[in-house]
């Protein structure tokens, strides 16, 4: 039987974006948003899928998990890559899933981001979201955006993370890289502490709960540029999300801050590349313009999106005019594109134009 270092590396040479290891199934790598065996892989029972996922953690680790039935965590394997390790109980035993983080990290031009989201690292101050669903590049985003800062500004750089995934380099920038279990107890509590390391940008990368979502609102108020992130689909939603889990007496309130923070919103998601080799991003990006504030401050998110179609001069995209260029680049299939689109007959309208 393989040990799971041999799977791994199967699975990195099959271009695998995350590997599977459960009971009652072979070792399973996502290529290209699929789910596909890894080669010479035989169905795992629940005492062989104890052993692989059990054969990568410490023994601090197994306690944790035995103690909470969850564990998030990361590993480094030499030569391969950085993992990030989600660790389970399912119905027919334990498993494990192990995203792959590329040792790289990629330049803005080589995840395809738009100037105006590139400008965001300028930033002197504010609150930047990057958002969408799990596995669609966040952490990919903001990396090169940290890493964008890191070899060009004397910055301090704080990282908040659970579990670490892409490892910096100093380079003009110091940079400090905390692990939530590891280095710190949660985000709220190295929130908390953050401002007392002299940091001028801080990750947060998960923003899950109303105290963390304070903090960050504060450290961004506070003159330090914030990078988050939310599970939320598109601009709109991600403003409400960060009203709503503030109790009604407080949220008028938040509003405001929100209004005044708030810098940018950037919402992704991948899409198969239509020549198979691998995904591509499809961003919207909304700018915090004057008239975005004013929205934000009067609770009429619903006209957002209108803000964001007539704030092409800002950078700003919907998602939707982002799907129309990656189709009539032949970067992306139609059908594709359809099935992602907030209003699939107003995509083909913005596809039809200028053809």
């Amino acid at each position: 039987m393989p040990e799971l270092v041999d799977i791994l590396k199967a699975a990195v040479q099959m271009g695998a974006s995350d590997v599977h290891v459960t009971a009652g199934r072979p070792p399973l790598a996502r290529v290209r948003g699929e789910v596909h065996p890894v080669p010479g892989g035989a169905t795992l029972t629940d005492e062989e899928s104890r052993r692989l996922v059990y054969s990568i953690l410490f023994e601090d680790q197994r306690a944790r998990f035995e103690a909470d039935l969850e564990l998030d965590c990361s590993l480094q394997v030499p030569g391969l890559s950085r993992f990030r390790v989600n660790v389970y109980n399912q119905r027919r035993g334990v498993g494990a899933v192990l995203r792959v983080i590329p040792s790289h990290i990629p330049t803005p031009a080589e995840i395809g981001l738009m100037p105006s989201v590139v400008k965001l690292a300028d930033l002197p101050r504010g609150l930047v979201l990057v958002t969408g669903p799990t596995g669609s590049g966040k952490s990919t985003t903001l990396a090169a955006l940290i890493e964008t800062i890191n070899a060009s500004r004397k910055r301090t750089i704080l990282t908040i993370e659970d579990p670490i995934e892409f490892v910096y380099e100093d380079k003009q920038s110091l940079i400090l890289q905390r692990e939530v279990g590891q280095q710190t107890k949660s985000f709220a509590e190295a929130l908390r502490h953050a401002l007392r390391q002299n940091p001028d940008v801080i990750l947060v990368g998960e923003m899950r709960d109303l105290e963390t979502i304070s903090l960050a609102i504060s450290a961004a108020e506070t003159g330090h540029l914030c990078f988050g992130t939310l599970h939320t689909q598109d601009a709109p939603t991600t403003v409400d999300r960060i009203i709503d889990v503030f109790p009604p007496g407080q949220q008028q309130q938040v509003r405001i801050q929100v209004s005044t923070v708030l810098q940018a919103v950037v919402s992704q998601i991948l899409l198969p590349r239509k020549d198979a080799q691998g995904r591509v991003a499809s961003r919207e990006v909304m700018v915090a313009t004057p008239a975005v504030g004013n929205l934000i401050r009067e609770g009429k998110t619903h006209m957002l999106y209108g803000a964001i179609e007539a704030g092409a001069k800002f950078g700003m995209i919907t998602m939707d005019q982002h799907l129309a260029f990656l189709v009539k680049s032949n970067m992306v299939g139609l059908e594709d594109a359809l099935a992602k689109a907030r209003d699939p007959e107003g995509l083909k309208a913005l596809i039809s134009l200028g053809r």
